[in-house]
């Protein structure tokens, strides 16, 4: 145990053959005789389709079929439907237009899919694609998340306000009567902008269909397989969900954006049955930002209240989400209001109430992306109380120190209706101080000051809703050698869950970890499974395996009971294992689990050109359990890069006039790279769960969540020496380096 158990810094197993280059990602997957799709794409983002003319694209070499939004309808493909029930400000249906699969009457936002054409070869394809006639007729766009409500271009006629839905959380009344008996009142505006999550391998699938059984097979890297069969069987084709496979191998980074069912997947699944033959679609990387959905990109209007001594009496915000042009399924909404909840943070904030608008837009749907609305909330409200220290002059980490829920005070229900069922915020933020050396600040500003720079220091608390109730489904099957396979309903897309897998195998069975296979991915090997997303693998799936493993301890105590003539409780596991020796565990937890920690970074900024480097940067995290530190400290350095990126040079833009996409590529997306990093210092405040056997919380947003704002405001402390009082991410070196030559014209 003392090697493979819980606990343990166990190197990866699944790194060998990865880094080898013997992994199988979706373009290592190839069929005898499959064919080539490509996406013919919107170039507008708004437009009126006159025509399609496809005529000249069918007679070029190797084609086999050009598909366009007629054909779809034509062969009645269905969309993806929306469960939640949302309402629009008059108290009518939420208006939620679902994608179609390929545009037919208009493109909506540049990349709009509007013809699907095959070939023999990919390279015949895209010739193809490139005699497609469509006849447009530009109609007015609007792409900015603060321009896209009432007033704008209307992206859909039916829905003239461009209003989606309103959603709302909190006690307005008690916020209103606390803002009235305020001392002091603090507001503020931030802008989160729009990502993408750019991941190692681009989107991908391959569609097959066999007659003989009636049956598709879909080949795509995805987080939710067997919720993409479910999508795909009884909304897309309307058939019983044992007619379509879903296969996902090794997925290169998924991050939320690769969770559920894309247009292209029913698209491959579709050409594929009507040319006999296996269509492979792939990604390339310029499409991407246009192919795929987007992240983040809201607009928050925040009100802090506050007593004279400065405790925190109500927080009030109201946020515009710009959520795209289509609202295919419940996902899309999923960012803009599933964690409004950890707005109050690790504070006592006695009253709440937030408002979230979502707007529709000339741009591509919205989606989660790692953190998922979690890294937005503790970036409005860690930002909102670093400018109220400002703002009223007192100390900033009195001031959170003041406000923060005791250890005591556990369980704690917060004003927004969600239990803290443990956690020891004020310990883990003094942890953080003191691996940071925070005492030793005002010394280094000073340092950098003498060289001409300014430094700032940040400081944030974070705590996020993870592990939200599902079933999760794992599977230990002994061959008759002895040796085990383990078949996970979890998807893995990166994150390690091989190792951690075995680990919590080996420590309840002892069982070696190379004689132990792991499987997952395969919607006909796997029983079912959620899937991979909001920091739950470890805490649902894993727990599932546990039992699993519990079940089996069992069933063999039984056997060797049998078979030894003995009481059970005197016999232990046997070493032999029988034939057909299996068993299977499910889990959900009783409540979602709260992940925690305090994030401390150092800047410096170069005034005479805004170039912004990270200097030190320090994490104490709560995840509960940590099954493996080693991988644990993966996952936040994983975590922390992608925060420190939208941070600092991250932003999908467009066009405001014409709505193009000017950041199509890695030539204007600014992405960081391993210089762009300083060392990062990760430490553990264990406080472990009781929603759970394995006491986990669940850590895979978790640099996320405290990397967005704690960059942030480090930057706006240093920018506050020379009297900036705001600033928007992203912190490129022009944004920074104009905020400071404001500063100085005013003065």
């Amino acid at each position: 145990m003392a090697k493979f158990g819980i606990g343990q810094s166990v190197t990866r197993f699944e790194d060998v053959r990865l880094l080898k280059g013997e992994g199988r990602y979706l373009n290592d997957v190839n069929l005898p005789g499959q064919a080539h799709a490509v996406v013919l794409r919107s170039p507008h983002a708004h437009a009126r389709i006159r025509a399609i003319d496809v005529d000249r694209a069918l007679k070029a070499p190797g084609v086999l079929a050009v598909l366009t939004g007629a054909d779809v309808e034509r062969d009645g493909l269905g969309t993806m439907k929306m469960t939640l029930r949302r309402k629009r400000p008059d108290g009518t249906p939420m208006f939620a237009p679902p994608h179609r699969g390929l545009s037919q009457e208009r493109v909506r936002y540049v990349g709009d899919p509007i013809a699907f054409v095959i070939a023999e070869t990919l390279a015949q394809a895209k010739d193809a694609a490139d005699l497609v006639q469509v006849d447009y007729d530009p109609l007015p766009s609007v792409t900015s998340t603060a321009a896209a409500g009432p007033g704008s271009a209307t992206v859909w006629d039916e829905c003239p306000d461009n209003v989606s839905n309103v959603y709302e959380a909190g006690d307005k009344a008690a916020v209103e009567a606390a803002f009235a008996r305020a001392a002091h009142v603090v507001r503020r505006r931030y802008v989160i902008t729009r990502v993408h999550a750019q991941y190692m391998e681009p989107r991908g699938a391959l569609g097959v269909y066999d007659p003989g059984e009636d049956r598709y097979t879909l080949y795509a890297d995805v987080q939710y397989p067997h919720r993409v069969r479910n999508a795909l069987a009884s909304m897309v084709f309307q058939i019983p969900e044992h007619q379509i496979r879903v296969i996902a191998g090794d997925i290169g980074g998924g991050f939320g954006t690769k969770g559920w069912q894309y247009p292209e997947h029913r698209l491959v699944l579709w050409a594929a049955r009507k040319l006999g033959r296996p269509v492979k679609w792939a990604c390339e990387r310029h499409e991407a930002i246009p192919a795929d959905e987007h992240a983040r990109d809201n607009i928050s209007d925040a009100e802090l209240a506050l007593d004279a001594e400065g405790r925190f009496l109500a927080l009030r915000v109201r946020t515009i989400a710009n959520l795209g042009a289509y609202i295919s399924s419940d996902r899309n909404l999923l960012a803009s209001f599933s964690n409004v909840v950890t707005l109050v943070g690790v504070y006592t904030i006695p009253a709440a109430h937030v408002q979230v608008t979502g707007v529709l837009s000339n741009c591509n749907s919205t989606a989660p992306y790692r953190g998922a609305g979690r890294p937005e909330a503790i970036y409005v409200l860690e930002r909102l109380i670093d400018d109220a220290a400002r703002d009223l002059g007192l100390d900033r980490l009195k001031l959170r120190r003041m406000n923060i829920i005791p250890g005591s005070a556990m369980p704690y229900r917060t004003c927004l209706g969600v239990t803290y069922d443990c956690g020891e915020f004020e310990k883990g933020m003094d942890e953080a101080l003191a691996l940071a050396d925070v005492a030793g600040f005002p010394a280094r500003r000073e340092e950098s000051r003498r060289r001409g720079k300014l430094r700032g220091l940040g400081i944030v608390n974070a705590i996020e809703r993870a592990a939200a109730p599902g079933l999760e489904y794992a599977e230990i099957r002994f061959n008759p050698s002895g040796t085990a396979m383990v078949l996970m309903g979890s998807k893995n897309q990166g994150q390690g869950h091989e190792t951690i897998f075995k680990q919590i195998a080996h420590e309840k069975l002892g069982l070696d970890p190379r004689e132990v296979r792991y499987i997952d991915g395969d919607t006909d090997r796997v029983a079912f499974g959620i899937g991979s997303m909001g920091s739950r693998s470890t805490v649902i799936g894993g727990t599932a395996l546990s039992m699993a493993a519990d079940k089996l301890i069992a069933k063999g105590r039984k056997i060797a009971a049998r078979l030894l003539e003995a009481a059970e409780p005197d016999n232990k596991l046997p070493s032999g294992m029988e034939p057909g020796f299996y068993e299977t565990g499910t889990f959900s937890p009783p409540a979602d689990t709260y992940p925690n920690g305090c994030h401390v970074c150092e800047v410096e900024i170069d005034a005479e050109t805004g170039e912004v480097a990270l200097v030190r940067y320090a994490v104490v995290d709560d995840v509960g359990t940590v099954i493996n530190p080693l991988t644990l400290k993966g996952q936040i350095h994983g975590g922390i890069a992608q925060g420190v990126g939208q941070a600092l040079m991250e932003q999908v833009v467009y066009d405001p006039e014409s709505g193009q996409l000017l950041t199509s590529s890695f030539m204007e997306y600014g992405m960081p790279r391993a210089d762009t990093f300083c060392d990062i210092a990760v430490a553990s405040n264990t406080v472990p769960t009781k929603l759970n056997p394995l006491g986990a919380k669940g850590a895979g947003e978790a640099g996320t969540v405290g990397a967005l704002p704690v960059v942030i405001n480090a930057v706006m402390d240093a920018l506050a020496t020379v009297g900036v009082r705001d600033f928007d991410m992203p912190a490129t070196s022009d944004r920074v380096w104009q905020a400071i030559q404001a500063v100085r014209v005013t003065r």
